[in-house]
């Protein structure tokens, strides 16, 4: 990836575990599924991507609880993984949010430490352009369309055509000198769409697509988090303890790294990856998303091991003395 632009998509869900009982630090969620609350978790993903490509990274995965002892506010825990990220990536890429980054307590901060980001706004947030406060939305409708896109959107079997009007206007936040930039897009729904960013842009068509695209990227990373969550069975998962709950996140998103990362970029795993396509037995719903067809290959592949793992790892590298996984 290009590091100095490249995105870093932040994303809050919930695991609803509706029929437990005793798992430890159990607290009130959202049943995406179901639309009602539930018994749960809320887990945190971040996922490393290139404005307009499918190359993706899984970065960051981590269940808490509101109950647990430990647990000190939601502002605190997405703070907290931006800092540990941002310090593995020496502080490269701009941090993508939805309108759940709206927020004073992640604004200021990500101002102060000098964080690039792309956030969406809700409407009624203060800015203060040429000189006066103005409510965002405000702002947004006497904002002048400079430019004109087309795209093509995907619901679900059906796809239409969207056409896409854009500009910005240079604003900044009531109490803050920092430079920003307030991207509005008409062609989404009644209202217009508005992005905040301080990643420096200029009135050309190149720079202002890029803030539209860098988000309807993060739209597309939505289907990344969900194949994390349905094909790991993150809901089925049964760990009594918060700790180990914790843990199981890790090796979910290492197990996630092989599948995304590893088999899609290693020469020499070519060719298992076609073995794993073919043993998922399966017609792909979604386009070029090939993960979930990885995932299932991987799982048919190791349940029809009659030796077990033991059977996969039957030779050793010679020059590292590690074992191959799948060695033939």
């Amino acid at each position: 990836m290009a590091a100095g632009r490249s995105l870093l998509i932040l994303d809050l869900s919930d695991i609803s575990k509706k029929y437990a009982r005793k798992m430890e630090y159990l607290a009130c969620v959202r049943d995406g599924s179901e639309g009602d609350l539930a018994s749960g978790y809320r887990l945190l993903q971040i996922i490393g991507a290139e404005s307009g490509k499918h190359m993706v990274l899984p970065l960051y995965n981590r269940l808490y609880s509101q109950r647990s002892p430990d647990h000190q506010s939601e502002n605190i825990e997405i703070l907290t993984a931006i800092e540990t990220v941002s310090q593995a990536t020496q502080g490269k890429g701009v941090w993508v949010m939805d309108r759940g980054g709206d927020r004073d307590k992640l604004l200021f901060p990500l101002i102060k430490t000098k964080r690039r980001f792309l956030i969406r706004l809700c409407k009624g947030r203060d800015l203060i352009y040429q000189g006066r406060a103005l409510d965002d939305l405000e702002i947004a409708q006497g904002c002048p369309m400079l430019y004109l896109e087309s795209i093509i959107k995907e619901e679900g079997e059906k796809a239409r055509c969207l056409r896409l009007e854009f500009g910005v206007r240079p604003v900044t936040l009531p109490g803050l000198n920092e430079p920003l930039w307030l991207v509005v897009v008409r062609g989404f729904g009644e209202e217009p769409l508005m992005l905040l960013t301080n990643v420096p842009l200029k009135k050309t068509r190149r720079s202002l697509w890029w803030a539209v695209e860098s988000y309807m990227t993060r739209w597309t990373i939505e289907e990344t988090f969900r194949f994390i969550k349905q094909s790991y069975q993150l809901e089925d998962i049964r760990l009594l303890t918060y700790i180990r709950l914790q843990n199981m996140m890790a090796l979910v998103l290492a197990a996630a790294y092989f599948t995304m990362v590893y088999l899609n970029l290693r020469t020499k795993l070519r060719v298992l990856t076609g073995h794993l396509l073919q043993a998922a037995r399966r017609v792909f719903g979604i386009p070029d998303f090939r993960f979930y067809a990885l995932a299932d290959g991987i799982k048919a592949y190791l349940f029809g091991q009659k030796k077990g793992l033991h059977g996969c790892f039957s030779n050793r590298d010679p020059d590292t003395g590690q074992r191959w996984l799948f060695s033939p």
